[in-house]
C-alpha cells in the first residue's frame, strides 16, 4: 500500500466527491470507505450508487452513512441499469451537492484510494480537466494477478479504440479519475449515453473534442479482493460497438 501524498491547504481541504457504483460489493465497500476517508483530505465525501444489490450492498452502504453522516451519501437505485447510467446518476448528484472535484472508482478495491491525494495534487498544479490513474503509462503497473485473458483484453481494447478514434490517452478504459466540476459542466451527462464500461470511452472521447487536458499519472492495479467482475457478453458487445457510435452521436461536437 503506498503513503497518500500529504497536499498543502487550502488544497487539501477541496470538495471531493468520490462517486462509487456498486452492485454485489458487500464485501468491498467497508475496505475502500474505511481508506478512503482515512486519506489525509478532510473535504473528501463518498457517494455510493448502488443498484438495488442482491447481496445486500446498498445495507452495508446505509449503515456507513449513519457511522458517517457528514461524509457518506448513498444513492439507492431501482436495479442494475449498468455502469454509466449509475455514473451519471452519482456524478449528477455529486455537482448538485456543491463538489469542487469529483473522482470516479471502482468498489472492487483495484484502485488505490491512496493515490487519490497524488491525483488531486496534479490536477489542481496544472490547467487539466480530469487526472486519469493510467495503468499503462511508464511507472503504471498490472497486478501480477491479473488474468493473462483480462490483460489480453484490456490491451486490444485500448489500441481497438485508440485506431478508431484517435485520442491520445494511453488507458482509455481507465475507471479511476478525477475531474474538475466545471469539466464535467461542459461535457454535459445529458450528452452520455453509454450504459456500460464504454462509459469510460465515451468520457474520455467527449473531453478530448472539446479541449480538455487529460493528464496521465501512474497508478498500481490491483486484481479484486471479493467478488466477481461484471464484464458481461452485452458489455463487450457495447464497448466493441461504441467506437462508430461516438464518432457519429458526436461528430460535430467541437469547442
Amino acid at each position: 500500500m503506498i503513503e497518500p501524498v500529504q497536499l498543502p491547504s487550502p488544497w487539501r481541504d477541496a470538495r471531493l466527491t468520490v462517486v462509487v457504483p456498486t452492485y454485489n460489493e458487500a464485501g468491498n465497500l467497508p475496505v475502500l470507505v474505511e481508506r478512503l476517508l482515512a486519506l489525509p483530505l478532510p473535504g473528501l465525501k463518498v457517494l455510493v450508487a448502488d443498484d438495488n444489490s442482491p447481496d445486500g450492498t446498498g445495507e452495508v452502504a446505509d449503515k456507513l452513512a449513519i457511522e458517517h453522516p457528514d461524509r457518506v451519501q448513498v444513492v439507492h437505485r431501482a436495479g442494475k441499469e449498468g455502469l454509466g447510467r449509475a455514473y451519471v446518476d452519482g456524478i449528477g448528484r455529486a455537482l448538485d451537492g456543491g463538489a469542487e472535484y469529483v473522482a470516479q472508482m471502482d468498489a472492487d478495491l483495484s484502485h488505490p484510494p491512496e493515490a487519490l491525494p497524488g491525483m488531486l495534487g496534479a490536477l489542481l498544479s496544472t490547467r487539466a480537466g480530469v487526472v486519469i490513474g493510467s495503468r499503462y503509462v511508464p511507472g503504471g503497473e498490472l497486478d501480477e494477478n491479473w488474468p493473462l485473458y483480462r490483460r489480453a483484453l484490456s490491451g486490444w481494447a485500448n489500441l481497438y479504440v485508440h485506431t478508431l478514434l484517435r485520442v491520445r490517452i494511453r488507458d482509455l478504459t481507465a475507471g479511476f479519475k478525477i475531474w474538475r466540476a466545471d469539466a464535467l459542466r461542459d461535457i454535459g451527462l445529458d450528452r452520455v449515453q453509454s450504459n456500460g464500461y464504454s462509459f469510460q470511452v465515451e468520457m474520455h472521447y467527449l473531453a478530448t473534442k472539446l479541449g480538455h487536458t487529460i493528464l496521465e499519472v501512474p497508478i498500481r492495479f490491483e486484481e479484486r479482493r471479493d467478488g466477481a467482475s461484471k464484464m458481461t457478453t452485452a458489455t463487450k458487445i457495447e464497448s466493441a460497438l461504441m467506437p462508430f457510435l461516438l464518432r457519429s452521436r458526436h461528430r460535430n461536437l467541437e469547442r
